[in-house]
């Protein structure tokens, strides 16, 4: 499904999903008692008020987002400051403030325990940008780690991301504030793409974080597959090779990387593995996880740019090798489902 003209986003989706907030908020106790009433003909412990729950205080949460940047629209003379310096860290502001609430309602309605083990964007050099190059493993890994980037590490994130996120209308109106940029793969010219990532990484100051996905989507046998069938029609019979060892993650494309790298040469690179939330990556996944005790571990790799390849090829080889080394590492640290009762004594 396209994704709709920016007007109507802005003047249709944005509005209803405010109106739809208020509206579940106002019905609220119908939806629970409903949803309370069904529970018993499902399988699993309240998993029906749970998801009932959840995807309610979601819309909410998009709504009061979307409010927040209304006002901020407002007070910045109707948009015509909000790309000045302190409307940009406004956002980001704003930004640490709805992501911090977000996890914080994780931590406690699912039982979300998060480990940083490694070396962080914090600690690896003070005062340094970082290109940060992690897996893809669905959208609650990217809300953690750009949480993490922002609220445990002070960093100011430039993403690359997917076009269709943009469906969340919160999601659709600070991203496209900030320096960031949406692509739709499979329908942006090589080049092109390489270029807009080049744009978007020149001019990292000592706080920025440039985040890119090399996989470009999350892992699927199936996606797997196919990956490596395209590296094979292309000639890349040694790429396609390597790729067939890779277990849990796919094949990275090396353009973009290569890209930001040439365009923030002073840049660090902070390789980024985790794993707890591989499953969670629809609302059926949530649906089949529920009730939910999640530990997700994420690993950081610091490599100081005088350790970055020069070449070409040796940037693509390099790229490999650590994805071989967080393929590796992700298989050896699946972590086991923590036992409910634990988390209520421990609460």
């Amino acid at each position: 499904m396209g994704l709709p003209p920016i007007r109507v986003r802005r003047l249709v989706v944005a509005p209803a999903v405010v109106l739809l907030a208020v509206l579940l908020l106002t019905t609220l106790p119908i939806w629970l008692l409903l949803a309370l009433a069904l529970s018993p003909l499902v399988p699993g412990r309240l998993r029906v008020p749970r998801l009932v729950f959840l995807i309610i205080v979601y819309v909410v949460w998009d709504a009061a987002a979307l409010i927040a940047l209304a006002v901020l629209w407002v007070v910045a003379g109707f948009g015509r400051w909000i790309r000045t310096p302190a409307f940009q860290r406004a956002h980001y502001v704003l930004t640490g403030w709805f992501l911090g609430s977000l996890f914080w309602f994780a931590r406690w309605s699912l039982h979300l325990a998060i480990d940083v083990v490694g070396t962080d964007p914090d600690t690896a050099q003070p005062g340094r940008p970082e290109i940060v190059v992690s897996r893809h493993a669905g959208p609650g890994d990217s809300f953690t780690l750009i949480h993490a980037l922002v609220n445990w590490f002070a960093r100011e994130p430039r993403i690359v991301l997917k076009a269709a996120l943009q469906w969340d209308p919160a999601v659709d109106v600070l991203l496209n504030r900030l320096p960031n940029r949406f692509i739709t793969p499979g329908r942006t010219r090589t080049a092109t793409l390489e270029e807009q990532i080049g744009d978007l990484a020149t001019g990292l100051d000592d706080n920025d974080a440039f985040v890119i996905f090399p996989e470009g989507g999350n892992f699927t046998p199936r996606r797997r597959v196919r990956a490596i069938a395209r590296l094979r029609a292309s000639g890349l019979d040694e790429m396609a090779e390597r790729a067939e060892g890779l277990r849990n993650l796919l094949p990275p494309k090396p353009g973009g990387l290569l890209a930001a790298i040439d365009a923030a040469p002073d840049a660090g690179v902070i390789f980024v593995a985790h794993t707890g939330l591989d499953r969670m990556i629809t609302i059926g996944d949530v649906w089949r996880e529920l009730p939910m005790d999640k530990h997700l571990v994420m690993r950081f790799w610091s490599v100081p740019p005088e350790e970055v390849p020069a070449g070409e090829q040796e940037r693509i080889d390099w790229l490999y090798e650590w994805w071989e080394r967080i393929d590796r590492w992700i298989e050896e640290n699946r972590p086991a489902p923590r036992p409910l009762w634990i988390d209520r004594g421990a609460a």
